[in-house]
């Protein structure tokens, strides 16, 4: 198969995700294997959340509506036209995946085959059905692929090389299992926001997309604020007012009665508005329905404190004041040359 027949199928795949909303879902009757698919897929995103209790509709809909938005063919062709992908000569890459977010490893599944290798999905145990729903239609749209894509139960074997996710605790199993292998190993990663105190409400609006989103699970959620001495949080509490009504889902009401509990047992001080709690903390990493927060006095200190732990963040919100940090709002819609952790995995794949 050539680049650009491996780009159209997944342009159709892009066509066929963009049928779903969570307002109204309309079949395009033009759209390839409908009659075989979209009723199929629309089921599977409203019982997703019988296989995960994180995967509302709302949050699923939400991750294929931004693949959508990926698999088009400016996006590919823009992203792709800085590699010679004609030499590859096929390998089975293995993918060990995450499951903390919908199909949060579809960019891993994207890269092995787009650059003409063979892929062996091992998916975790709290997604395991949207990825292969989404590789049978790839297969119906193109038959051929069928022999390069397979799932795997158990333990991952026969590969020449493995993309694996997960904690920090599990990267460091992966390191040592993996370690004859070339492979790509991501460890636990969090995002954080800097703010001056100039934002208006309409940023601190759009930042309380980047921490609600898929309930704060991402790697991309914001989970830590700097903010400058003596800020006034009242301005950050009204922007994140809008996202109250997720205190009304069960799961992440039982994380904000506990991890609150927690923290006032501590006599820990909290900032508090009864769906968030926000507590001054050095680490990067809060736990669900809290974010953690940091006076800064120097911005280019603070700079400096950033480049020094960049292994541990994933991206950097801010209001352009922070060189290569994403506007609020859109940690959560990467384009396909944000690579996790930095790591060109096309380049990766290129050399393996």
């Amino acid at each position: 198969m050539t680049l650009e027949h491996k780009k159209n199928i997944f342009v159709e795949l892009g066509k066929f995700l963009s049928q779903f909303s969570e307002d109204e879902s309309i079949r395009n009757e033009k759209v390839l294997h409908n009659d075989l698919f979209f009723n199929e897929f629309l089921d599977l995103i409203h019982i997703s959340q019988s296989h995960n209790g994180w995967y509302t509709p709302e949050q699923v809909f939400f991750a294929v509506n931004s693949w959508a938005e990926a698999l088009t063919k400016e996006n590919l062709d823009q992203w792709l036209s800085s590699y010679d992908l004609s030499d590859i000569e096929p390998k089975t890459v293995g993918l060990i995946l995450a499951g903390n977010i919908p199909l949060v490893g579809f960019h891993d599944f994207l890269s092995v085959l787009i650059s003409g290798h063979n892929v062996l999905v091992k998916t975790s145990s709290n997604d395991q059905h949207l990825l292969p729903f989404l590789a049978k239609y790839l297969i119906s749209v193109e038959p051929k692929l069928e022999s390069k894509i397979n799932f795997v139960e158990g333990k991952l074997e026969h590969f020449d090389a493995v993309i694996a996710t997960g904690s920090n605790n599990t990267a460091r199993y992966f390191e040592y299992y993996f370690k004859e292998k070339p492979s790509i190993i991501r460890k636990s990663r969090n995002s954080v926001a800097v703010l001056n105190g100039t934002e208006s409400e309409e940023e601190l609006v759009a930042l309380g997309e980047d921490i609600f989103r898929y309930f704060g699970l991402g790697c991309r959620n914001v989970s830590k604020l700097f903010v400058p001495k003596d800020y006034n949080f009242d301005a950050f509490f009204g922007g994140v007012f809008p996202y109250q009504d997720i205190i009304k889902y069960e799961r992440y009401a039982n994380n904000y009665d506990y991890n609150k509990a927690v923290f006032l047992m501590s006599n820990f001080k909290l900032l508090d508005n009864e769906f968030l709690t926000i507590k001054e903390d050095t680490s990067y990493a809060s736990p669900i329905s809290s974010v953690f927060y940091e006076f800064y006095e120097n911005l280019e200190d603070l700079k400096k404190r950033l480049e020094a732990d960049n292994e541990q963040i994933q991206c950097i919100v801010s209001k352009g004041i922070i060189e290569n940090s994403i506007p609020f709002g859109k940690t959560q819609k990467p384009e396909l040359w944000d690579y996790a952790d930095n790591i060109d995995t096309i380049k990766f794949l290129q050399s393996i």
